[in-house]
């Protein structure tokens, strides 16, 4: 593997605010494994995980393996993701007997694209992610009803996670959102999963350190930064669930 096989800090600097939900004396110093099983002892069953299979993320679930494998797992199947990461999710099952349910848009892309004369990723991105990401979540949540759930974004990754807290109220989805990861580094992330062996894309080999749907995702070039190959070219580096949101509160 190309990665620094590097160790992760035990206990990672934590800023553990919960915006307008006050702080979490319990979450002081604590790293991503305390952060997890504080979240699961508060709110499993109702405790929902987001993931994309980015290597963050399968941090977590190596993680949650351990605390408990019980949580609910969804990945937001848009029927445009890489055959290399719905693959991973078969690995995933193997590895930690952890089956992630798949969340589909109302339409498949055939119809969806027949719909707007073609594919939309071109031409509205934006509307393309809300069709296929926000909106299944959103749907999502509101039949599963959870208390909280978990993202595996980090703060160095854009701007907007960077205002990110730990534990934060989450506007967007109306639940409490449990950063795990959000003080890990990239140097953090690669260092967990060289210890511990953990299941990730073999994509992430070849040069795309960031994985979305395959027409906004290309590989990144040297000296680039890690999100550049997402939605190249357009200012756009956001598919809308991780970012700002002031309408109804605060949350990101």
């Amino acid at each position: 593997m190309n990665h620094e096989e590097t160790e992760r800090r035990d206990e990672p600097d934590a800023d553990d605010g919960r915006g307008d939900h006050g702080r979490e004396p319990a979450l002081e110093g604590a790293g991503p494994f305390e952060v997890l099983r504080w979240a699961v002892e508060r709110f499993h069953p109702r405790l929902l995980m987001a993931t994309a299979f980015g290597a963050e993320g399968c941090c977590i679930l190596h993680m949650l393996a351990d605390i408990q494998p019980g949580v609910r797992i969804i990945n937001l199947e848009t029927g445009y993701q890489f055959p290399e990461t719905l693959e991973l999710r078969e690995r995933i099952k193997a590895r930690y007997a952890i089956e992630v349910e798949y969340i589909y848009p109302e339409q498949t892309v055939a119809e969806y694209e027949a719909e707007h004369g073609g594919p939309l990723y071109e031409l509205r991105p934006d509307q393309c992610c809300h069709d296929r990401k926000v909106l299944p979540l959103r749907q999502a949540v509101k039949r599963i009803d959870p208390l909280a759930w978990i993202s595996a974004i980090r703060k160095d990754q854009t701007n907007d996670r960077a205002q990110a807290d730990l534990v934060q109220w989450d506007a967007k989805f109306n639940l409490v959102k449990v950063n795990p990861l959000l003080n890990w580094t990239k140097r953090e992330v690669w260092g967990f999963v060289v210890k511990h062996d953990v299941p990730y894309n073999p994509l992430h080999d070849r040069n795309y350190p960031s994985i979305g749907c395959w027409p906004c995702t290309r590989a990144v070039q040297p000296g680039e930064d890690e999100r550049a190959g997402r939605w190249a070219g357009k200012v756009k580096k956001e598919c809308g669930l991780h970012v700002l949101e002031h309408k109804d509160g605060s949350g990101i």
